[in-house]
């Protein structure tokens, strides 16, 4: 058995990890980091990254119909069609260089990175089993221990994952397209792929338990979405469960609301009933932290019940956001050095990368009367936007929440075409601490969509200058 011994121990390579020991060794740190599979993690290889490519591809072809049907522009195309092969290997092009950035940049910054798969012995100590070819155990000592594992997909008890019924892994590198997807789950990740998929000419059922899509946003921001979907044919099946595969091992079996079952004819089952903590596997039980739930419970500055054992990313638990792990990577990185910080952040961006897309950044307004704030909101339509307009697309809206007393900004919520790249100015503001008058007084371009920033915090004032 070989030893070896660092001062910072990262056992995971997603952005979480990478970021924390790219970090720790900018600051002087000796950091060693363990990764099983891939650099990069889920996010980089198989969730936010492909699945990103994946939408955009299927949105491109989906313009070109379009065309080929009947464009207000005066674009003519005939005939398109999709070369699924070298879609893949676009998609995996990005990927590949992404994950070959991360390994330079480890390396770049002195980070021993050892590929293999982690044991935890104790708080200071693991043993890894290498996958190259030297088999031989590595034993690894260190004086901080961080946790960054990440998560995995929910499997339901009925659906099993083997022959027609796959992962979002699975969804993103198809042998082929599926006549009939039918996508068990109405959350972010099943109407993302299932969308995209309809758009590259698959039929496309969605089956949720509830009574509506994307539970985790309210209903004015969801409604953009639910017609974007009509539109596109989607066939939503609401209130809903799954039994499992049918008689012959195709199609699903469900049961309505009513209590009437019934089967879906499908090629392919796609499950997106959400992701869990990856909690097994290397042995985390012999510690015997803290939990909350299947999460790793932590304190503001993700340290864990156990002292010099760290933990960050979504095996601490929700919200499980790739930026909410790097930024904790990083400060946790800057603890270990001595500096002082915290994790306390005004808001953590959330993006649903839909057709239309929805982001949310701090309190909506029913979170704010919860919380029992007093506070105005206000919302522009993208309909009154020039910029939306030339994009053939003016469907949503952004919305601002504010304390009435002072004018805090205290929340953004936005549904349109390309809002994802609204957030970064939305958390600024809360970040900032700005107010209504902040933003309405700050120029905006012109034609933007972010003009419709710029009108909300107007029209919360009680003066729109173009509604």
């Amino acid at each position: 058995m070989k030893n070896h011994t660092t001062k910072l121990l990262v056992i995971g390579g997603g952005p979480g990890g990478y970021v924390a020991a790219i970090r720790a060794a900018q600051l002087g740190i000796a950091t060693t980091l363990v990764e099983g599979e891939h650099l990069g993690g889920t996010c980089l290889n198989i969730g936010c990254i492909p699945s990103r490519a994946w939408i955009h591809a299927a949105e491109a072809f989906e313009k070109v119909r379009h065309y080929a049907a009947d464009s207000p522009l005066g674009i003519r195309v005939e005939s398109p069609s999709i070369d699924l092969a070298q879609t893949l290997r676009w998609k995996d092009g990005i990927v590949a260089r992404l994950t070959t950035g991360v390994a330079a940049l480890l390396k770049k910054n002195g980070v021993q990175v050892i590929k293999g798969w982690a044991t935890i012995v104790d708080g200071k100590t693991i043993e890894v089993v290498s996958d190259g070819k030297d088999t031989e155990l590595l034993r690894i000592g260190c004086e901080h221990m961080l946790l960054a594992p990440g998560s995995q997909a929910v499997e339901l008890p009925t659906l099993p994952f083997g022959g027609p019924v796959i992962s979002a892994t699975e969804a993103l590198s198809p042998p082929s397209l599926p006549k009939h997807l039918v996508v068990v789950g109405g959350g972010y990740i099943g109407l993302e792929l299932g969308t995209a998929y309809r758009k590259l000419g698959a039929e496309v059922t969605v089956v949720e338990a509830l009574e509506r899509i994307l539970p985790a946003y309210d209903e004015e921001l969801v409604k953009p979405v639910a017609v974007s979907l009509r539109r596109l044919g989607v066939e939503l099946r609401l209130g809903s469960t799954v039994l499992g595969v049918g008689a012959q091992g195709k199609g699903l079996r469900v049961r309505d609301a009513q209590g009437e079952e019934f089967e879906l004819a499908a090629d392919r089952i796609l499950v997106a009933v959400g992701r869990r903590p990856r909690t097994g596997g290397f042995n985390l039980e012999s510690l015997q932290l803290d939990l909350n739930g299947r999460a790793i419970k932590i304190d503001d500055q993700c340290r864990t019940s156990m002292r010099g054992v760290w933990a960050i990313g979504d095996v601490t638990g929700e919200p499980m956001l790739a930026h909410r792990a790097m930024a904790q990577g990083e400060m946790v990185a800057e603890i270990i050095a001595g500096r002082r910080r915290q994790f306390t952040p005004a808001a953590i961006p959330a993006v649903c990368f839909t057709d239309p897309e929805i982001v949310v950044v701090g309190q909506t307004p029913d979170d704010a009367a919860q919380a029992g704030l007093d506070c105005l909101h206000a919302q522009f339509p993208f309909a009154a936007n020039s910029r939306a307009m030339t994009l053939e697309s003016t469907d949503g809206f952004v919305r601002v929440v504010a304390r009435r007393d002072n004018h805090l900004i205290v929340g953004w919520q936005a549904v349109g075409r390309g809002v994802s790249e609204l957030c970064t100015a939305f958390s600024q503001s809360l970040e900032m601490g700005a107010r209504l008058e902040d933003v309405a007084a700050t120029i905006h371009a012109h034609p933007t969509l972010g003009e419709a920033v710029q009108e909300a915090a107007l029209r919360a004032l009680g003066h729109a200058l173009h509604i």
